[in-house]
């Protein structure tokens, strides 16, 4: 059967268009409400820091069954219900319509100097999402899903453990994936910035010569995105060569591609569909 998609005229300008929120990106009568427990969290893998983090889990979780686990970077700004993303009211409504398996949702906050006044110093975002190696998913490994798991039940099952992020938590969360495809298969990137990692953006030769991992990867690109019309640190142009590095490598891809500017908007009205697409099960299962 096709798939019909609604008319929708192309906007004329390019630069400020906002899209329309679906249903499940709103509370929906009926829907139970999840709960969220949050924490403080000072690391060890990045000395010096803290940072908060919720934990929020569906209505429907049940600890005689694992749930899977889907890990949003920028914790507040992905979960904030009344947010461009509100990704706990999008679990609570999947979740109870049975389009994704019980998720337990894990926001992370990048980390803060606590005793830094100076607001550029204070960040360690850029330092924790922006690095090509695997530091940060170790951290993510060794510091918060333990933490989790501790709290509640989790599946082994690395078919059902996402990671999401947007613009440097995008590129961040390709990067964790990319080094640990043991654990993240799911992966969902809005608007990433590929163009900020150190020494360039190698994924495209990468994806090109490593071996084929098991990624399943969703991505959001704009065409007025962050310097679209220059020749280098182009936001938009490296999200195209990653997504077409992993089309010709064959891989479980998807693009969207939007119109607007650097705005989470479009990652927020796309994030029920793209976890939908994620966390699909082969038809029979």
């Amino acid at each position: 059967m096709p798939a019909y998609v609604p008319f929708v005229p192309l906007p004329l300008d390019q630069e400020d268009v906002r899209y329309d929120y679906g249903p499940d990106s709103s509370r929906s009568p009926g829907v139970p409400r999840g709960f969220t427990v949050e924490l403080r969290w000072d690391s060890t893998a990045y000395p010096g820091t803290s940072r908060k983090v919720w934990i929020h889990v569906p209505a429907a979780y049940n600890p005689a069954e694992p749930a899977g686990l889907a890990l949003f970077q920028d914790g507040w700004w992905y979960l904030d219900p009344d947010g461009e993303v509100r990704g706990g009211i999008v679990l609570d409504n999947l979740v109870h319509h049975g389009d994704v398996p019980v998720t337990i949702g894990v926001f992370v906050d990048p980390g803060v100097f606590e005793g830094v006044e100076d607001p550029v110093r204070r960040k360690n975002r850029n330092a924790e999402y922006d690095a090509f190696d695997d530091r940060y998913g170790a951290f993510l490994l060794g510091e918060i899903v333990p933490e989790v798991r501790r709290r509640f039940a989790v599946s082994d099952d690395p078919e059902r453990w996402g990671i999401v992020g947007g613009s440097s938590g995008g590129s961040c969360a390709f990067t964790v994936a990319w080094h640990h495809p043991d654990r993240f298969r799911r992966v969902a990137g809005f608007l990433s910035s590929f163009s900020q990692l150190p020494g360039g953006n190698n994924y495209p030769a990468l994806i090109h010569t490593t071996l084929r991992k098991p990624l399943r990867v969703f991505l959001q690109a704009g065409h007025r995105d962050l310097r679209w019309n220059e020749p280098d640190h182009n936001w938009l142009a490296e999200n195209l060569r990653v997504a077409a590095a992993l089309a010709e490598a064959g891989y479980d891809f998807r693009l969207v591609l939007g119109d607007g500017g650097h705005s989470p908007n479009h990652a927020g009205v796309l994030l029920p569909d793209a976890l939908r697409w994620l966390f699909r099960q082969p038809p029979g299962n």
